[in-house]
């Protein structure tokens, strides 16, 4: 390792040192704010060095921006060059969103050994379905040795139980040479609640109350712009340092910031500058309860210019159309004409009225300039699963049929679909929320609190797993065995039938709202989709139903029995209850 060199920005301390092995040193306080050492400082024999800050007679405190956190969070940072990496992605040219699928997946939960490595070894699997993204949920260092992830505190470090930040760089490697890119989840809006020692530096926080999940940053205050530095290089660290090809960013609607330049168009800038440099797509997804279309606006156009957002209100409309649910936010999306609408207009709520809220909700969307890749949508994912009271799949209410009606209406609609692990092969292991705070309070009071988010949604709270019961978490890993019993294989095969389709026909990927037509009869309980001269037809209800269909090839089908067609009929389908047919 070349001399390492060590600063930190401490706005308001008096003094501030190094805490390098035995040795004390000072730092020299610059004009902006930062401490620096007035030279570098040679490695102490070989590897790795071990350090920490102290301010003002406090600490040693982990770095703000270290690499490695081996010990823990409360814990001294360890130095870590990440051009110590010999990358061999050098074809890698990189994938724009448009078309494309992504897999969101769980490092901890995705392999039985809940690592990088092992994550790597299953990349063949994600190429068989099509995958082009691969998006992990955040993997900054948190505390404990099992989170979701969204506890973070040292967003510089990957956490050291999944391998640490060398195995994630062989990882994103891995995934290059199997022609998939990797989006990384990152979290902005708030701090986990153990191990944030951000304040004893400086004004890292806002002093506006915080968000339901934490403590909100420092965006628009006095001494702001070190913060938003300190975000957006974190941003820009993913994208360089670790060759990640783009970031979801969690719930930006909860991001305090009235500056002129809001935080996320200033991202938007300077990503789009790094991709320039660097020669390769970089993409933006933002997570945003808002149903706000300005996100994914050009800014030449007065919006944000990221690239996509999610759009829940797709996943509320399959998940009401084949379960039946409508409690809590559910409510509103009964009616079929509820899928019907956004499957051509990308939001339900755009404007309307929300039961839930008790408030016009959302905005529309301009569907003559917006294609349609820019809403990413699932009909799973780890917060519609995981936040649920038993963090139950779907598979623990459907059949296999309704599953493939669900895969069908992702992969084969008009946005950019995200799978997530082990949908494909109808996985039946819970995801729940787990966690694994060493400090019994905090440990109690996040379980506590569990239950009472679920109040509006109507479930029992006396069925909500313990989330610091590491069974909790255990049973919420993949069980791979099962891809390879009966039933399903059958639904990985047809997901693996759908990925191919959408490679071979154009009008799947079509981005244009103006080619896509959806018609259905609520009391047949049937829906038909048309993308151009693709139809995809679905009959949702629990008994064979005549389908207008028109003419065409039968390609693709599939039925919870052995045949989703019972009689091809003039201009007409019978279709079998719980089933999907796809014409050309």
């Amino acid at each position: 390792m070349n001399d390492q060199k060590f600063a930190v920005w401490a706005p308001d301390a008096r003094a501030v040192q190094l805490q390098l092995g035995p040795r004390r040193l000072e730092l020299a306080a610059q004009d902006d704010g930062w401490w620096e050492l007035s030279a570098s400082v040679p490695p102490v024999g070989t590897g790795a060095m071990d350090y920490g800050f102290i301010v003002d007679g406090s600490g040693p405190f982990p770095d703000p921006r270290a690499r490695r956190q081996p010990g823990g969070v409360h814990a001294l940072s360890r130095t870590f060059d990440p051009a110590d990496h010999i990358w061999q992605d050098a074809d890698w040219t990189g994938r724009q969103l448009a078309g494309a699928i992504v897999y969101e997946l769980h490092v901890g939960t995705f392999t039985p050994e809940g690592t990088f490595e092992a994550a790597a070894c299953r990349v063949d699997h994600l190429k068989s379905i099509g995958v082009d993204f691969v998006e992990l949920l955040p993997v900054n260092a948190f505390n404990g040795t099992h989170n979701w992830g969204y506890d973070g505190v040292l967003w510089y470090a990957v956490h050291e139980g999944y391998g640490g930040p060398a195995a994630y760089q062989s990882f994103v490697d891995a995934c290059h040479r199997h022609g998939i890119g990797v989006i990384q989840d990152v979290v902005y809006n708030h701090l986990g609640p153990s191990g944030n020692y951000l304040p004893q530096f400086g004004p890292y926080l806002s002093e506006a109350a915080g968000n339901t999940w934490g403590s909100a940053l420092n965006l628009d205050g006095p001494n702001s712009d070190p913060v938003r530095r300190y975000i957006l290089d974190n941003a820009l660290m993913w994208l360089s340092d670790y060759h990640v090809d783009g970031l979801r960013l969690d719930a930006v609607h909860a991001l305090r910031d009235t500056s002129a330049t809001h935080l996320l168009e200033q991202l938007a800038v300077e990503v789009g500058a790094l991709s320039a440099k660097i020669g390769r797509p970089l993409t933006l997804i933002a997570e945003s309860d808002l149903n706000d279309p300005r996100l994914i606006t050009s800014r030449e156009a007065n919006g944000y210019g990221l690239d996509a957002q999610w759009s829940d209100d797709f996943h509320h409309a399959v998940h009401v159309a084949l379960t039946g649910e409508t409690a809590g936010y559910y409510a509103d999306f009964e009616p079929l004409d509820a899928l019907a609408k956004v499957i051509t207009h990308g939001f339900f709520h755009d404007g309307t009225y929300s039961s839930f809220r008790e408030r016009t909700h959302g905005r529309r969307i301009d569907r003559e300039r917006t294609p349609t890749w820019r809403l990413v949508v699932a009909s799973q994912n780890h917060d519609q699963i995981g936040n649920r009271a038993v963090g139950d799949r779907l598979s623990a209410q459907l059949d296999v049929g309704q599953l493939a009606i669900a895969a069908a209406l992702t992969l084969l609609g008009p946005y950019t679909p995200m799978l997530f692990m082990g949908e494909e092969w109808g996985a039946t292991t819970p995801w729940q929320f787990f966690t694994s705070h060493p400090e019994p309070e905090l440990g109690a009071a996040t379980a506590t609190g569990r239950i009472n988010e679920f109040a509006r949604m109507g479930w029992d709270p006396q069925i909500v797993p313990d989330p610091q019961d590491p069974a909790t978490f255990e049973r919420s890993k993949l069980d791979w065995s099962e891809a390879d019993e009966t039933e399903h294989a059958r639904l990985l095969g047809f997901y693996r039938e759908l990925a191919a389709f959408r490679r071979s026909y154009p009008d799947v990927t079509d981005p244009r709202f103006d080619q896509i037509a959806v018609e259905f009869d609520a009391a047949e309980g049937w829906l038909r989709v048309h993308r151009g001269s693709t139809k995809v037809v679905i009959n949702f209800g629990e008994r064979s139903v005549r389908v207008p269909a028109g003419r065409g090839e039968v390609v693709l089908s599939f039925a919870t029995g052995p045949d989703a067609v019972q009689d091809r009929l003039p201009n007409a389908l019978q279709l079998a209850p719980h089933s999907v047919v796809v014409l050309v």
